[in-house]
């Protein structure tokens, strides 16, 4: 009970000392356009702003979508169920996936990849894996989203089906396995929210930082900002070569398997200054 006692009275001086930094700092405040902050506080490491600045830019207004894994308002809509345009082949031909039913169908013709090439990224994607269940392990509803063309999030059916971890569903493939199994089971659709970052090169093309994935699948955190060793492989350990790019496309992956996907859009990550 002492200590109980002693403990709520040490967060209520807290509280009260807290109050009173704010009364008194009150007096230092200054209003810019209408917004109210202040300057004559700590600079900001690594930038041209005080702590609390009112002139610091705002960030953009971005409108979410209006229903859960919308494209909000500055989203580039890369498939809306409609149309294949936004994507190539691997030769730059027409795509040659077959749409059915406001769906992309992986069933022929070999990897897919957009049009546009991209930088830090936010990327939404919804799949299904097929119905009836084929094969086990990587045979049962195999592909992939590939960032920058590069480095794989696994797209597979582990609902009651294993394989090596660092190859199951929401896996950076060859690399780190996922921090759980979050699958539905086939035939429900599924999604993936990706944060990506590209590799930092310096400048004579060596990796001065790696390229970083944090991923959601179906709402369950599954990678947390972890690092790629490099380009995805098969049966080999990852590295980055010299002179590395920096922006590449989105691509999705054909592995004989007909997994489906929709609404697939991205937004390219704009620091706030």
């Amino acid at each position: 009970m002492i200590n109980q006692t002693f403990t709520l009275r040490a967060s209520v001086a807290a509280l009260t000392l807290l109050c009173a930094a704010q009364i008194t700092a009150r007096a230092g405040e200054t209003n810019i356009d209408g917004i109210a902050g202040f300057q004559d506080t700590p600079m900001l490491p690594g930038t041209p702003w005080h702590v609390h600045d009112p002139s610091r830019p705002q960030p953009p207004i971005v409108t979410p979508g209006d229903q859960p894994g919308k494209a909000p308002s500055d989203a580039i809509v890369l498939f809306d169920g409609t149309s294949s345009d936004q994507w190539v082949d691997a030769n730059g031909n027409a795509c040659p996936w077959p749409l059915e039913d406001g769906c992309l169908l992986s069933s022929k013709g070999g990897d897919i990849h957009t049009k546009q090439e991209f930088g830090d990224v936010q990327v939404h994607v919804e799949f299904k894996e097929p119905l009836p269940v084929k094969g086990d392990g990587q045979g049962r509803g195999n592909s992939g989203v590939f960032l920058m063309g590069k480095f794989e999030v696994q797209v597979l059916d582990c609902y009651d089906n294993k394989t090596y971890p660092d190859g199951q569903t929401s896996a950076l493939y060859g690399q780190h396995p996922p921090l759980a199994n979050a699958c539905r089971p086939p035939g429900e659709w599924q999604t993936y929210d990706i944060a990506f970052t590209t590799p930092r090169v310096n400048a004579d093309g060596s990796i001065k930082e790696p390229a970083y994935a944090t991923v959601f699948h179906n709402g369950v955190l599954v990678q947390n900002h972890e690092a790629y060793l490099g380009p995805t492989g098969w049966r080999f350990l990852a590295h980055y070569d010299d002179h590395t790019p920096v922006t590449g496309p989105v691509a999705l992956q054909y592995h004989n398997n007909p997994v489906r996907f929709r609404n697939i859009w991205i937004r390219p990550i704009v620091p706030v200054k």
